[in-house]
């Protein structure tokens, strides 16, 4: 039940279709918790998977072109090439993740097929919308993945109202989180302003005489956005610091290593 049958399927058909036998080698389809992974030998034969699910793209060959016509003939793949695309649609009727392609080796396509929901607030997002355009619900899935945008998909969903925030920390706009129930979720995403972690750094420093970079870490690193990683925010911390010590608000009084930050006063 966590699957499409046709999608899985229609996965494997393309598999079979579009291998290349002259390597010898197998179709792996592995099943873990969560999600299908399917692998076949052989590049993304013709074109790109965007052209296929954005742009309607026929392909002119097939890697196979005998085992090609014999699969169309049984029913088996869509003799117009718009499997992959039908794939898509399918997940998004289901207001599931989509398809995920995987091209990164050059004599290998991997597909992995989603069993579960990642982000309930995409989820709802499809159930609330359901004419939302393919090429929207393709973007937004790069958000629940964490997944880069460019800069037109950005901003498609920005014109929209979809989503918030800066690259690469995007995600759903606070009007839509309210809509669907996501308030809660938005407040811990959402990022403060620079200037009010700054305030926050220069108040524990005044209250204290001065702060070690452990302290600041524990002041800030739940309050920093979500959406960052751990490692981000210290990233984030750093920064803020240096930033204010460019612009002669404080000065580390201690060492790079273990850092002692207090309040440079003006003379």
């Amino acid at each position: 039940m966590k699957y499409d049958s046709w999608v899985v399927l229609e996965a494997m058909h393309n598999c079979i279709a579009h291998q290349d036998y002259t390597r010898q080698s197998r179709i792996v389809i592995t099943e873990t918790v969560d999600r299908l992974i399917l692998e076949n030998a052989g590049g993304f034969f013709e074109g790109t998977v965007e052209d296929y699910i954005l742009a309607d793209r026929t392909p002119m060959q097939y890697r196979n072109p005998l085992l090609a016509q014999a699969m169309v003939s049984l029913d088996m793949i869509d003799t117009m090439g718009y499997g992959i695309k039908r794939m898509f649609l399918e997940q998004k009727k289901r207001f599931f993740p989509l398809p995920e392609y995987d091209l990164s080796r050059a004599d290998i396509v991997k597909v992995e097929i989603m069993g579960r929901i990642i982000d309930e607030n995409y989820t709802r997002i499809l159930i609330e919308e359901k004419d939302l355009e393919l090429s929207l619900v393709v973007a937004l899935d790069k958000v629940q993945k964490g997944k880069p945008l460019s800069d037109k998909e950005l901003k498609a969903l920005r014109k929209r109202g979809l989503v918030e925030g800066r690259k690469p920390n995007i995600f759903i706009a606070a009007h839509v989180a309210e809509t669907i129930g996501g308030k809660a979720d938005y407040i811990r995403r959402r990022a403060f302003d620079d200037q009010h972690y700054k305030r926050m750094i220069s108040d524990i420093i005044r209250e204290f005489g001065f702060a070690e970079r452990a302290d600041i870490d524990n002041l800030l690193m739940d309050k920093l956005s979500d959406n960052l990683s751990a490692e981000q925010k210290k990233t984030k911390i750093h920064n803020l610091l240096t930033a204010m010590s460019k612009d002669g608000l404080i000065h580390n009084v201690g060492s790079r290593r273990h850092s002692k930050w207090e309040i440079k006063e003006k003379i």
